[in-house]
């Protein structure tokens, strides 16, 4: 019997599109701001423990601390970045970090004191916390929140745009029978950036055990390329130094107890390479590629103390690096802890990449606004960066709102029964399809590999060449089309589909940018074999953008210090 999606119509004043740091926080702000806007969150996992703070974190990896200026802060990102970053978006983050983390603290993060009860640095702009909790303090601080209302388990599928306006979305109960077409006047997209795209560091089983989350799968990105909106910078994409198999992060360790890198041979190699993200990476695919290897961060001789402090730290975040560490009966004192590079990501919270926004963040559609991970231009932003965005779409969304006397688009209603009735036929094909030759799960793996072999992934040392790239373009556009017969047992079934058909669309658009930027100017995340230098001639944006069906990249002047850059669209 053929499967029948109910249809239920909703309608709020603002959307947002994931519960995640940047939508919660987008919430709290509307609420603050008194704002008597509706506020509808939809979540597709459950808001208590989604995104990229479901497991923790164990410190704030943006915080101006003490002598230090925002300015500062826009100075470190943009040479981490070789130059590639909008200041702008910058500035107007850093200038916010300090006042979210206040923030956080009022809702009960446990920020650690000094004996004069001030933050303890970790470095220049790090501070930390105790922070397993972080993200259910923010939920429940959403709950709380009078005419907010937070739907768990609705994946979002597309948005509803005319006229280059955004009108809505559609999305799917995750978990029952159901199309939802959701009528708003303003979106904001948190969804976060893209995860599992290439073949990952660990196989079967356990090929969850990655850097970022694996659910992330780049649906903002996805919905906003299909819709025509204007992408930034999507070659510069992320690859984490972590530690070996467990793949928890390496900062803890390194900051931590000032822990250098060392090859094999115990020579320290870090300096050699440089000491930007990018370089780290490379100086140990370097090592290893010359007979080097294995890597590591020199935790041998520390004190018991600090041997201690790294296992509570890696609880709070990363909890099978401390059962590593305990399984194997040697503390990080007694072995160095192996490094290794993971597969590669585009997220706007590490690097560039995302929607290409203007201070408000609104992207090139009108009424949609892109924060946290899914907002290109603003790298290193972490998670209070992230908080900051959303704090700065909200502001953005009811300001507008406010405005809108003149804002006539509306869909009539015969381009509504049409919109409705093709996004339920396009439903119900996945769920009653019967001619499928190879399920998700089958093609998700032929993308990994051929982003891997062909699109610069782990087994590449993370190079390519424009042939390669050439290979991957016409290999993910077979796969697209076999995706098109994909067959769905129950809805959450249908949530893997189109979750893949979401990666492969990013796939699409990440080896359009790789090729279309000829240098290269971040070793590892674009390590373009047919251009090995940098160039100052590459000293701006590369853009793109979907126009009539077909992808076009655009190259856009950088936005230096003291410029703000403004759609005039």
């Amino acid at each position: 019997m053929s499967k029948n999606v109910q249809v239920k119509q909703l309608e709020t004043d603002i959307l947002i599109i994931g519960g995640g740091t940047a939508g919660c926080y987008a919430a709290l702000t509307i609420r603050e701001e008194n704002s008597d806007a509706s506020v509808l969150i939809l979540e597709k996992a459950n808001i208590k423990r989604s995104g990229c703070l479901a497991a923790g974190v164990n410190a704030i990896n943006a915080y101006i601390v003490k002598g230090r200026t925002p300015e500062d802060y826009v100075d470190y990102a943009k040479k981490d970045a070789d130059n590639i970053v909008r200041e702008d978006l910058l500035l107007t983050m850093s200038q916010g970090l300090n006042k979210v983390t206040k923030k956080l603290e009022d809702l009960g993060l446990v920020i650690l004191k000094d004996e004069n009860g001030e933050y303890v640095a970790r470095g220049n702009r790090n501070i930390k916390i105790n922070g397993e909790n972080i993200k259910p303090i923010l939920a429940d601080a959403v709950k709380k929140l009078p005419d907010v209302t937070v739907m768990n388990q609705v994946n979002v599928i597309d948005y509803i745009v005319k006229d280059n306006q955004i009108l809505g979305a559609f999305a799917v109960n995750v978990e029952e029978e159901i199309l939802y077409k959701i009528k708003a006047k303003k979106v904001i997209c948190a969804t976060g950036g893209a995860a599992g795209l290439y073949k990952p560091n660990n196989p079967g089983f356990s090929r969850h055990k990655m850097w970022y989350p694996p659910f992330n799968t780049g649906a903002g990105y996805a919905m906003g390329i299909k819709s025509g909106a204007e992408m930034t910078t999507f070659e510069m994409r992320f690859i984490a130094l972590r530690c070996k198999d467990t793949i928890a992060p390496t900062g803890t360790i390194a900051q931590g107890v000032g822990a250098k890198q060392v090859n094999s041979k115990g020579e320290v190699y870090e300096t050699k390479y440089g000491l930007t993200t990018s370089e780290r990476v490379y100086g140990t695919v370097k090592e290893n590629q010359e007979g080097r290897g294995p890597c590591y961060l020199r935790t041998e001789g520390i004190s018991s103390a600090q041997d201690e402090e790294l296992k509570k730290a890696y609880l709070n975040m990363a909890p099978s690096q401390t059962l590593k560490w305990l399984e194997s009966g040697r503390n990080p004192s007694e072995q160095n802890v192996e490094i290794e590079g993971t597969e590669p990501y585009i997220v706007g919270g590490h690097t560039a990449s995302g929607y290409w926004i203007d201070t408000k963040r609104e992207t090139t559609i009108k009424g949609l606004y892109a924060a946290g991970d899914v907002a290109g231009g603003c790298p290193q932003k972490y998670v209070t960066g992230a908080l900051v965005e959303g704090e700065i779409a909200a502001k953005a969304a009811v300001e507008a709102i406010s405005g809108d006397g003149n804002n006539n688009i509306t869909l009539s209603k015969a381009e509504e029964v049409s919109l409705i009735e093709k996004k339920k036929a396009e439903v119900e094909k996945v769920l009653n399809s019967e001619n499928q030759v190879f399920n998700v799960e089958q093609l998700e793996e032929a993308m990994q590999k051929v982003m891997d072999t062909y699109a610069g992934g782990i087994g590449s040392s993370y190079q390519f060449n424009e042939k390669q790239l050439e290979l991957a373009a016409e290999k993910i556009e077979q796969i697209e089309k076999l995706s098109e017969n994909l067959h769905a047992e129950d809805m959450h079934e249908l949530m893997f589909v189109y979750e893949l058909k979401e990666r492969l669309i990013i796939c699409k658009s990440v080896i359009a940018h790789l090729k279309a930027r000829k240098e290269t100017r971040w070793h590892s995340f674009a390590e373009n074999l047919d251009y090995p230098e940098k160039s100052n001639e590459w000293l701006k944006y590369v853009n793109s953008k979907l126009i009539d069906g077909k992808l076009t990249m655009l190259y856009r002047d950088l936005v230096g210090r003291g410029e703000t850059y403004e759609h005039s669209n």
